[in-house]
């Protein structure tokens, strides 16, 4: 089962009918930890907020734990956690009168779950939120969230503003929580290096069309770094490379260029028949930030030649 679905979503702003998302089809599995990356406007944000019926979509559907997004209210809610870089708290509150707001709120809360959580983020209890700083308030925010033990928890730029300890404190939860409680994470964040410790899966969002989705395993394994050195006349880059090859370029003799079709022995032939002189090929593997920056820098480079 799959705890988020959407078919061809779509929403429009503005007189230009400008599209925020458009034509998105997705899923997301059941119990998967799932990084939404893409650049800035990439429609992200309005993918979640479409998910949780905080806007409509102009056309398309998208089905959260099999109900329509539309059709989310309180009774859905219930078992869905929403943490954003942008949610606004009760600041008057203290933390012990936030957590007493929040219990009656959602009939699985569970108290003593609640206490650990508190326990474990240590929230003071006597402090107002707004005497808290942005990471402790964070804390709060994800305390709340799934203190009523949710199904699916979605995390919109969580890690915004948060110094290293406190990111690495956040993912610790989020982990752990995970592998104990079996829920779904659906995480939309710039700080890439902190979403690959979390996601087993990752989709790729540009100008509101989804570019990929799969695996962070299947994703690493075809993506890969290539380079080989050659000698001083052959150090122009020939007409006709492969269209899979991203960013290639030449830095004093070695070759360098990252591919998204990595096929052992093929692609290192490949490399040798377009550069007859050159060493052997080395495939190197890459961590899911500089996927992303390939991916980035390939967007950019084809909006400004259109």
């Amino acid at each position: 089962m799959n705890a988020i679905e959407t078919e061809n979503l779509t929403r429009r702003y503005g007189l230009k009918q400008t599209a925020a998302v458009d034509g998105l089809t997705l899923q997301v599995p059941e119990g998967a930890i799932y990084a939404f990356l893409g650049p800035n406007g990439a429609g992200k944000t309005t993918t979640i907020q479409t998910l949780l019926n905080l806007q409509r979509p102009t056309s398309g559907i998208a089905r959260v734990l099999g109900v329509l997004s539309t059709e989310i209210g309180p009774k859905e809610l219930e078992k869905i956690g929403y943490v954003s870089e942008n949610q606004k708290l009760p600041e008057g509150m203290t933390v012990a009168r936030f957590l007493a707001w929040c219990r009656p709120l959602y009939p699985t809360w569970d108290p003593v779950f609640a206490e650990h959580l508190r326990a474990r983020f240590e929230l003071p209890l006597d402090r107002k939120l707004k005497d808290l700083s942005r990471g402790m308030k964070m804390k709060a925010a994800l305390l709340a969230s799934i203190a009523y033990r949710p199904r699916l928890l979605i995390l919109d730029e969580p890690f915004s503003g948060l110094d290293p300890l406190m990111r690495d404190e956040f993912i610790r939860g989020v982990l752990e929580l995970s592998e104990q409680e079996k829920w779904t994470v659906f995480v939309s964040s710039h700080d890439i290096d902190e979403v690959e410790r979390l996601a087993d899966w990752v989709g790729v969002l540009n100008a509101g069309k989804l570019h990929l989705s799969e695996t962070t395993e299947s994703l690493q394994k075809r993506f890969r770094l290539v380079e080989f050195a050659v000698k001083e006349e052959n150090r122009k880059l020939p007409v006709g490379l492969p269209a899979e090859w991203h960013a290639p370029g030449v830095a004093g003799h070695v070759v360098r260029f990252v591919t998204g079709n990595y096929e052992k022995g093929a692609t290192e032939a490949k490399a040798k028949e377009l550069f007859p002189d050159a060493t052997d090929p080395i495939a190197h593997p890459m961590l899911l930030r500089e996927i992303f920056v390939t991916l980035a820098r390939a967007f950019r480079i084809t909006s400004t030649s259109i």
